[in-house]
């Protein structure tokens, strides 16, 4: 439930006095505020309070390399304002200029608060993918190929997402990490590879993913 004043801010952060910080500041501007400790639950916490605004904190090491975009897709259509040290690149890109970097002082982060949420939501979810038979629904999460529903692993869906939004073009597997796996996951190689021949083996036929010998893979539109 929100107040009266700007509605409810998730704070994801692991620091108690830090985020008790933040609780009064952003309590002083009218929001309510609801605190998670522990950024792993971060994605479960903002699904399931549906806040106006998520504040995250991604100064911790060893955060999982995806943790902003499934916090995102969570809270969507919410804002996240990301708490951050030095950045990845790629994960930078992701968060953009909705940042509040460490050390901090609590005016700015309501301000970044008040300014993401006058802005607006971000851009909402594509519309549904096709690449020949194969029909992907990034917003419901399905994949249909011809009349035959299709079940996918969290990682193939992400997976054939990304080649899908990406018809034509060819990805190197350190690339094609990166993009399902998230910078830095540690996984080698060959994990696209296997990932690749599952996705084939449930697609069947109507596959449209081609590998480019001594490249990677590219998906045929």
């Amino acid at each position: 439930m929100s107040g009266e004043g700007g509605g409810l801010v998730l704070v994801v952060e692991h620091d108690p006095a830090v985020a008790e910080l933040q609780r009064r500041y952003l309590a002083r501007e009218g929001f309510d505020v609801e605190i998670e400790a522990d950024p792993a639950k971060g994605p479960a916490a903002a699904g399931r309070s549906r806040p106006a605004a998520v504040v995250l904190d991604l100064s911790v090491s060893a955060l999982p390399a995806d943790l902003y975009r499934r916090v995102a897709e969570a809270a969507r259509p919410a804002p996240v304002i990301a708490v951050t040290g030095p950045l990845d690149p790629l994960v930078a890109h992701a968060v953009g200029d909705r940042r509040v970097d460490r050390p901090f002082s609590p005016r700015v982060l309501v301000g970044a608060v008040a300014d993401a949420l006058r802005r607006g939501a971000p851009a909402e979810a594509p519309g549904p993918l096709r690449a020949g038979a194969v029909a992907l629904d990034p917003a419901e999460r399905t994949a249909v190929i011809g009349d035959r529903r299709v079940t996918l692993t969290v990682t193939e869906f992400d997976l054939l997402e990304f080649l899908m939004g990406n018809p034509g073009r060819v990805f190197t597997r350190e690339q094609l990490l990166d993009a399902a796996w998230g910078p830095g996951a540690g996984a080698g190689s060959r994990t696209v590879d296997v990932h690749v021949a599952q996705l084939r083996a449930k697609l069947g036929q109507g596959n449209p993913i081609r590998t480019v010998r001594g490249v990677g893979y590219v998906l045929d539109g």
